[in-house]
């Protein structure tokens, strides 16, 4: 049985005391006995101190981006090495903000990808539709292209490396959720291409996060469907004690 993993994503928000206060909170409220596994995402400037504070805890940290250069002349950017001497276990890739906002493609967040497996660190690759591909029925086009650029030729002992966050970009910070129903029909769908791409035994140990506007309320239903694997949550884990409610959720 899939592990439910639930990340929170701070995204560009708190001063580095303010994510450290939270962290701080969430180590000493995270129940004992919690099944699913459980991970935020700071700021940059605050990794350090945050991955501090939570050494040695059951709630992992991680980083919000990451560059796939080493180094060099590449002004504001973070490497892979630089997020491990930080702290970080995994990163982000592919996040809709960075797609739809920043303006990466999907080859870039392809290299991302390979250089943070490459140097050790674990990968959220998130994929999803914008709400003009849903309406127009594109949805399981735009998750194919996506999760293929993502995924393809990659060595099946890769995949222990990586997360699917399927985030539908109308969901995110609007308050509107995909029903159960919806999100299920997604994740089975990725679920299948993942198949397809290698195996039924990769497909099934894969986890597939769901995220878009999950809170405490809505965490149960959603995280209770066959092929939803946990949650990659926004606003909600801004508070200690809502993302602990999306956490028991789980």
């Amino acid at each position: 049985m899939r592990k439910p993993y639930v990340a929170g994503n701070w995204k560009m928000n708190k001063t580095i005391p303010e994510c450290v206060t939270l962290a701080i909170e969430l180590r000493e409220k995270l129940p004992k006995d919690t099944k699913a596994a459980v991970a935020v995402i700071p700021q940059f400037l605050a990794l350090p101190k945050v991955a501090e504070v939570l050494r040695g805890s059951a709630i992992g940290v991680g980083a919000q981006d990451v560059y796939f250069e080493k180094n060099g002349a590449f002004t504001g950017e973070i490497s892979c090495e630089m997020l491990k001497d930080a702290g970080a276990a995994f990163a982000l890739v592919g996040h809709s903000e960075r797609r739809h906002v920043i303006g990466e493609t999907d080859a870039i967040v392809r290299k991302k990808l390979e250089a943070l497996l490459k140097s050790g660190l674990e990968v959220i690759l998130c994929i999803g539709e914008k709400l003009e591909e849903r309406e127009a029925g594109k949805t399981q086009e735009r998750l194919s292209i996506q999760t293929r650029a993502g995924l393809e030729g990659l060595a099946k002992a890769d995949l222990a490396g990586v997360t699917l966050a399927y985030e539908p970009v109308w969901a995110i910070g609007t308050g509107k959720t995909a029903s159960t129903a919806q999100a299920e029909e997604a994740h089975q769908f990725i679920r299948g291409l993942v198949e397809e791409l290698f195996d039924k035994s990769v497909a099934q140990s894969l986890r597939i996060q769901y995220g878009g506007s999950v809170k405490a309320d809505n965490a149960a239903e959603l995280m209770g469907q066959p092929n939803v694997d946990g949650a990659l949550v926004g606003g909600a884990s801004l508070v200690a004690d809502s993302f602990l409610g999306i956490v028991k959720g789980a």
